[in-house]
């Protein structure tokens, strides 16, 4: 799996600062999820597009229980959008590209 600079990967310490400012959508993933591994490329797709409106990070839920617990995911992939470190929105499992950019489209 390529590393797209695009979408960064997150930890319990980069979180917080991460998603403070702006729109940030968060993917809450698993190295064995097939969905997940899946949504990837789309994920990689949506940041090009987004660009400048929204920030693409990742976290992976094995490796940042706390978080997964915090926001309490249950089943991935689960994306979680933070608009000023604030949760505006999530959606679960996987979504085609289009879909995915259309309800991105209501928060730039």
């Amino acid at each position: 799996m390529t590393e797209n600079d695009k979408v960064i990967e997150l930890t319990n310490n980069k979180f917080d600062e991460f998603t403070k400012e702006g729109v940030v959508l968060v993917d809450f993933y698993a190295e064995w999820c097939m969905p997940c591994l899946m949504m990837a490329p789309v994920l990689d797709e949506l940041a090009e597009k987004f660009s400048g409106k929204i920030k693409f990070g990742k976290i992976n839920v094995d490796e940042n229980q706390e978080l997964a617990q915090k926001f309490s995911i249950s089943s991935i992939p689960n994306f979680i959008l933070f608009k000023d470190g604030k949760q505006i929105s999530q959606f679960v499992g996987s979504i085609s590209s289009e879909d995915f950019e259309e309800k991105l489209e209501e928060f730039v």
